[in-house]
């Protein structure tokens, strides 16, 4: 079997160019109607909304300032853990910031087109080797660039960084087998690795997949010195890109989100039998929005970004492919990722064995899927005899469909309904673009395809109809949540600078919010409650349990759990106007309007407790268990959480907690124990990007509270002698402080980053002593066959 690289002249930047404008054309009309009813940049909804945009100007600004914590982040946390899985090892976040952080928000369509862009021209690099047919790899480019895949994950963001990039890894990888060429695959094994941890994992797993398939069908062949030199290359590379790579390991591997396992049928079968016709119908139906379900109300359906759609051509090519060429590595691949998409534990293999379902790994058997396509469309006989029953059985695939909106159904107040779809408009809408895909191309099919310009002519009707679903796609997403992020720009990008001007810069304190958007302390640059990111600090999933509070990819602390408030140091809280009266029916006592702003009214705490403070008791889990989870940051306003180590430690410092104070949690015993802990509080307390410092002058030796999530990054000095930091209150922080003037100073370093730092650095100077190395045999090897 012989797999030639085409030997014409690159088209690498025409493709580029068409992918770019295209991506352009997708996001103009958007773009336009937010500028016009918007009066701002383009938003899109949920996500992109609320991380995206604000995670891209608050990480540009953090490193021009520098440091390495960041309170903004939810109760505080390490910022490359934060935020290594977003965006900080992606070569587009680093193209942009030499942009004014003010200005990302504009940034971010510009930057989706060059995603898209290298998307394209990237797989194009590497369907070129096995179409051998420069027209139709591009061809093979440009589906995978405006995949459903693809379009769908616009929605995420960086999600597109890792789909641009990977084609240019499968391309390195084949070129070390196939042509020896040394140096290329370490690099762009390195790139991935530092652009996303998290799908680099999955792309292992299918590498090994399409190694192996290359093998088996006679594509790679290669020695044990050729095998031992492409086992160095890959672990020169992991070692390259390793840079965060430790830093998040040690981080993910507390965070509860990260290490649930399956159990039993688990591993087998999926939990809700809606999965697998979800899964089925995502390979031939145009995506719904990724927090829509529509076909489907059982399993895990939303922002699993579960699509394998081909624009126009859908699967007939991939098809009429695996049909006739039952022994090529193509085929292998794409039925073993058949049956790791229906198995859970292979599904899952791809994300290290986590139960959590997601489809994130399907753009690199798109790839495939893509380049397979072409392939048939390429080779007249196999298209002639292949194409048309594909095109049928996925015609009758699409139409049967429909059923899922004509069954006879009931709906909850049991009158009579057709269909079970959630929203029968959208569905019709989504199934008849999908419709008009598969009749166009079966028309293209049939007057076309004997046309001189036949790939020219399909090659259009993919970028047009790209632009017709991918349109569609957008709106669906986006004008659904017209009404309810109207006013997101108003609230976030429009109010940073009265924000400022208006809340007081005299100390640290954090923020609440009523009614706003998510992650307003990224533009605010102040700490806020309600945050939305899902790689914090895992003391803070920790902590937020054991006090009533729901933790996952977000912090929403209820109105109704007024204690936190004064546990947590929050000093405001802004309430959207248009929320207001809401806000009045639910606030507790103790709040007071303090001013507004055109978007907020701004509430003062009066029972607002400086960061920092001592307590007289503690209390022990046995006791707090007693109390129910929503009401327990009553208690430890009272008295802190220790354990039995550090109670034997603290024994002359705390008293315990008498039990008739558990009983004890009205609003009048909850603002006394704010003014106690006020009389409590530290001298002075200061946050900047590396840590904090505290000044303390207590008459007796204290256990000092900081509501700051333990980590163990965090090293602490007091008067310039080293001191231990204490884990208390299930994630929170303490300090044990001597009597008298005593200066603190606690600083944050990422854990693992000076070890990871350091097999990167030593990796890039072995990389460069091997491509000089391979130079100098290159050299040799030409002067020879001279």
């Amino acid at each position: 079997m012989k797999f030639l690289p085409s030997k014409s002249k690159s088209r690498f930047w025409q493709v580029f160019g068409i992918c770019f404008l295209l991506a352009a054309l997708l996001f103009l009309p958007h773009c336009l109607i937010d500028a016009v009813r918007g009066g701002g940049y383009f938003h899109y909804a949920g996500d992109f909304n609320d991380q995206q945009i604000n995670f891209y100007q608050y990480a540009n600004s953090f490193l021009k300032q520098g440091g390495s914590y960041s309170w903004e982040t939810d109760l505080g946390s390490g910022f490359m853990n934060s935020y290594s899985f977003y965006l900080l090892g992606s070569p587009f976040f680093w193209l942009s910031i030499f942009v004014p952080a003010r200005f990302m928000p504009y940034m971010l369509v510009p930057l989706l087109c060059v995603k898209f862009a290298v998307a394209g021209g990237g797989a194009y690099l590497w369907a070129r080797r096995w179409l051998g047919v420069d027209n139709w790899s591009v061809v093979a480019a440009v589906l995978y660039a405006f995949c459903g895949f693809s379009v769908y994950n616009i929605f995420f963001n960086h999600f597109i960084d890792v789909i641009a990039l990977f084609p240019f890894m499968l391309a390195a990888l084949d070129a070390a087998v196939l042509d020896g060429k040394r140096g290329v695959f370490p690099f762009w094994v390195a790139v991935n690795l530092l652009n996303s941890y998290f799908f680099f994992a999955g792309q292992a797993v299918f590498l090994v997949i399409y190694f192996f398939a290359m093998v088996a069908a006679g594509a790679y062949k290669l020695g044990v010195r050729s095998f031992c030199t492409l086992a160095f290359e890959t672990l020169l590379g992991c070692a390259m890109g390793c840079l965060m790579l430790l830093p998040a390991g040690i981080s993910l591997v507390q965070n509860p989100r990260t290490i649930a396992p399956f159990t039993g049928y688990g591993y087998l079968v999926y939990g809700k039998s809606q999965q697998y016709p979800a899964i089925f119908y995502s390979a031939f139906l145009m995506p719904d929005a990724p927090y829509f379900k529509d076909m489907f109300q059982e399993g895990i359906l939303k922002h699993t970004s579960m699509t394998a759609y081909l624009p126009l051509v859908g699967l007939a090519g991939g098809l009429a492919f695996v049909r006739a060429k039952r022994s090529h590595p193509f085929t292998y691949i794409l039925k073993a990722c058949v049956v790791c998409a229906f198995v859970p534990v292979l599904n899952s293999a791809f994300y290290a064995l986590n139960s959590s379902y997601y489809a994130r790994w399907y753009y690199m058997p798109i790839l495939i899927l893509c380049a397979a396509t072409a392939y048939s469309f390429s080779r007249p006989h196999l298209a002639e005899k292949e194409i048309p029953p594909a095109w049928r059985l996925v015609l009758l695939v699409t139409l049967s469909a429909a059923a899922f909106a004509l069954v006879p159904n009931k709906d909850k107040d049991g009158n009579f309904i057709l269909g079970v779809t959630d929203e029968p408009a959208r569905f019709w809408g989504i199934w008849g673009v999908t419709l008009l895909g598969v009749v166009l191309f079966g028309l293209l099919w049939h007057f076309a395809r004997d046309k001189r310009r036949w790939c020219s002519i399909l090659l259009a009707g993919i970028l047009g109809f790209s632009f017709v679903y991918g349109t569609v796609h957008l709106s669906l997403g986006k004008y659904a949540q017209w009404e309810n992020d109207s006013d997101l720009i108003p609230q976030t990008y429009d109010s940073v600078q009265e924000i400022e001007q208006t809340l007081p810069d005299d100390g640290f304190y954090r923020l609440d919010a009523y009614g706003a958007h998510n992650n307003l302390g990224l533009w605010f640059h102040r700490p806020c409650l309600q945050f939305f990111n899902s790689t914090v600090s895992p003391s803070i999933m920790e902590f937020y349990p054991s006090v009533g509070v729901k933790r996952d990819v977000n912090s929403k602390p209820e109105v109704k759990n007024y204690a936190l408030r004064g546990l947590l140091s929050v000093r405001y809280t802004l309430v959207a106007k248009d929320e207001d009266e809401n806000w009045q029916k639910e606030a507790p006592e103790g709040w007071t309007l303090w001013g507004e702003t055109a978007q907020y009214q701004i509430y003062e705490n009066e029972n607002y407790v400086p960061m920092g403070f001592t307590y007289d008791y503690y209390v022990t889990a046995e006791q707090l268990e007693t109390v129910p989870e929503s009401e327990r940051a009553q208690i430890l306003l009272r008295a802190v959480l220790l354990d039995d180590a550090q109670i034997a430690a603290y024994a002359d410092t705390l008293q315990p907690l008498p039990d008739n104070e558990l009983t004890h949690r009205t609003t009048a015993a909850y603002a006394q124990d704010c003014a106690d802990r006020r009389a409590a509080a530290v001298a002075e307390f200061t946050a900047d990007n590396y840590g904090f410092t505290a000044r303390t002058d207590y008459d007796t030796n204290r256990l000092v509270f900081f509501s700051v999530p333990y980590d163990e990054g965090f090293t602490a000095t007091i008067n310039g002698s080293p001191a231990r930091l204490e884990k208390v209150d299930n994630g929170l922080t303490a300090l044990y402080v001597p009597a008298g003037a005593c200066d603190i100073r606690v600083t944050y370093r990422t854990p693992g980053l000076g070890v990871s730092s350091k097999i990167t650095a030593a990796a890039c100077v072995l990389y460069l002593v091997y491509l000089c190395a391979a130079a100098v045999r290159r050299k040799k090897s030409q002067q020879a066959r001279q």
